[in-house]
Order: structure tokens, then C-alpha cells, then sequence
């Protein structure tokens, strides 16, 4: 806004370069431009400003679409002013010459006309399509509406007012429709979610199958390898209790053996002592078969009397006395006669 500073019977007006100033003097236009410092004279002067920068006008309005449901549109108009001179005819921009600020609300009534056409517009477009087309869609398909709507409204052309862009930020429905709406999108999400659940739990069990089966397998391999053990350890049992048979049936053979060697020797030994002494005895015999009845009765008492440890009693008759005694006086005096 305008600065205004009091001199005496005078006062100076600075203004920004973003507003154009026009000056009045008696009801005739007597300076017009931006930024524009003057002193002035309050009494015979007026003075009129107008923003000639960009400048944003949010909006917000309800709209009803082709099935009867209401909508809400929000957004901003971004617009300048291309000619001031034209807009201030037409909307008074004076200001109050002792503060500098605006004698009426001219920005308002600026917003307030150009809300009103953009509802307008945004109200046609929105009678023409369904709530769920409206809410789906992409927003610029109503931007572009508006923008070009706006810019083809002539008297904001006369006014000298330009729209440079329209940005809509959102069009949505009351909020239980719109939650009626988001349901079937909801639900959706949550049936995926629940089927990535059961995907999961599904997975989750096939690795415990696997795991279980895994361990099934492992606990039969390790079954089957104890029983290869303990077939194993009973080959090796009978294979040792084989070989302990094996080495005494070897030993025994053995033994068997040096018995049948030893007794063959033995056997011979007694065959050889035997025959030694039946020959001996042969002999003998042989020699006492020649000796006289006599000297064998003799030698025979004395073999008789070598082998009796003690005699108690010898009863000798006269007729085996007189018997012997003459058979042993006869043996005496045959060898007698031989010498």
C-alpha cells in the first residue's frame, strides 16, 4: 500500500512498484503509473491503486455432479491486472489520503467476481459427470476446464483482467460418500492383504512340511545307517566268534595233531622197547628152557624171594626136601664132572 506522510498543509505519497497509481485532480486524471512519488494537495486530490502484480485467489466451493451428490472443489486462480486504468473505472480503488489504505474492499469484490464465474463454470462441469468419474479422473481435465472457461469470460476481459493459470488441489465428495466410495478399494487392498496373509501362511506351513519331512528323512537315513551298523556289528561278532572257532578248531587240530605225532612216537617207542623186550624174554626163555628142572625151581625161589618183602612162615616137607636135595645134588655133581 500506499505510504502518505503529512507536510504542513501538504503530503507526499510513495508508492511500491507493484501498484499502479493513478491521480486525480479535480476529477481529472492527472498522473497515472507505477510507483509513482508526489506531494499533493488533500483537499482538490484522489488518488486510486492498483495491484498490477501476480497474485493468487484461493476458492472454495460445493457443486452437485450428474447423480446428485455433492462435491467439492478447492483450489487457487492465479490472474493480474493488464489494464488499471480499465479496472479502475470500473472498481473504485481509491484510498484514504491520511493512511494510504483502501476506502472500500476493491480486492474482495475482485474475488468475490471471479469466484463466482470460476463456481459457475466448475458447477456446469460437474452436473455433466458422475461422482465416481469426478473422484477417479486426474484433476486436470477440470483445471483445463476452468482455465479456459475463466479466460473466455468477456467481462473480465473489459476489466482488464488476465487469468494466468488455474490450480485445482482437490475434488472430493462428502466424507461418507466418500467413504462408501474408498469401501470396494478398501476391501480390495484387504483381500489382497489377506491373501498375501494366507500366501504366507501357506508358504510358512509347505517349509514346515518340508521341515518335518526333511527330518523324517534324516531320522529314516539315520535309522537305516543304525541298522547297517548293528548288521555290520553282528557280521563283525559272528566274524570273530567265526575266527575264535577258526583258531581253536586250529588250535585243537593242532593239539590233535602233536598228540597223534606224540602218541605214533610213543607207540613206536613202546613197539621198539617191546620188541626189545620180548626178544630179551625170548632169549631168556629161550635160556631157561635148556637149564635143568632143578636150577629152574632154584632161580624161580629166588625170583620168588626178591619180590616177598617178608615170610612169616615156611613149611618145608621131608619128601620136597629129599626131592630137591637130591635134584640139586645131582645138578652139583654134573658140573663138577664137566670141569
Amino acid at each position: 500500500m500506499a505510504d502518505i506522510s503529512t507536510y504542513l498543509f501538504v503530503r507526499h505519497l510513495r508508492s511500491e512498484p507493484g501498484f499502479h497509481v493513478l491521480r486525480f485532480r479535480a476529477g481529472k486524471l492527472v498522473a497515472s503509473g507505477r510507483g509513482l512519488t508526489f506531494f499533493f494537495h488533500p483537499i482538490s486530490t484522489s488518488v486510486a491503486e492498483i495491484p498490477v502484480d501476480d497474485r493468487q485467489l484461493p476458492f472454495l466451493f460445493h457443486g452437485r455432479s450428474s447423480d446428485f451428490q455433492d462435491i467439492t472443489v478447492q483450489g487457487t486462480i492465479d490472474f493480474r491486472v493488464v489494464e488499471p486504468e480499465t479496472l479502475g473505472a470500473r472498481v473504485d480503488f481509491s484510498i484514504d489520503l491520511a493512511r494510504g489504505t483502501y476506502s472500500k474492499e476493491p480486492l474482495d469484490q475482485l474475488a468475490s467476481l471471479m469466484t463466482g464465474h470460476a463456481q459457475q463454470i466448475a458447477a456446469r462441469y460437474l452436473a455433466g459427470h458422475d461422482v465416481r468419474s469426478l473422484t477417479t479422473s486426474s484433476l486436470a481435465a477440470i483445471q483445463e476446464h476452468l482455465e479456459s472457461g475463466l479466460r473466455a469470460i468477456a467481462s473480465l476481459q473489459e476489466m482488464g483482467v488476465a487469468v494466468n493459470a488455474v490450480q485445482v488441489s482437490s475434488v472430493s465428495p462428502t466424507a461418507e460418500l466418500e467413504k462408501a466410495l474408498q469401501t470396494p478399494t478398501r476391501e480390495s487392498l484387504q483381500q489382497e492383504a489377506d491373501r498375501a496373509t494366507f500366501e504366507r501362511r501357506a508358504i510358512a506351513v509347505e517349509n514346515e512340511r518340508a521341515i518335518a519331512e526333511n527330518e523324517l528323512q534324516n531320522r529314516i537315513a539315520l535309522a537305516r545307517r543304525e541298522q547297517s551298523l548293528i548288521e555290520q556289528q553282528g557280521d563283525n561278532e559272528r566274524r570273530r566268534a567265526q575266527d575264535e572257532v577258526d583258531a581253536r578248531a586250529i588250535e585243537v587240530g593242532g593239539r590233535a595233531q602233536a598228540t597223534r605225532i606224540e602218541g605214533e612216537a610213543e607207540a613206536d617207542r613202546i613197539k621198539q622197547v617191546g620188541g626189545a623186550r620180548a626178544e630179551t624174554e625170548a632169549a631168556r626163555l629161550d635160556a631157561y628152557r635148556t637149564l635143568p628142572t632143578a636150577t629152574l625151581m632154584a632161580l624161580a625161589a629166588k625170583e620168588l624171594a626178591g619180590k616177598l618183602k617178608q615170610i612169616d612162615h615156611l613149611n618145608l616137607s621131608p619128601d620136597f626136601l629129599s626131592t630137591h636135595l637130591a635134584s640139586l645134588l645131582a645138578a652139583g655133581t654134573e658140573r663138577l664132572a664137566e670141569k
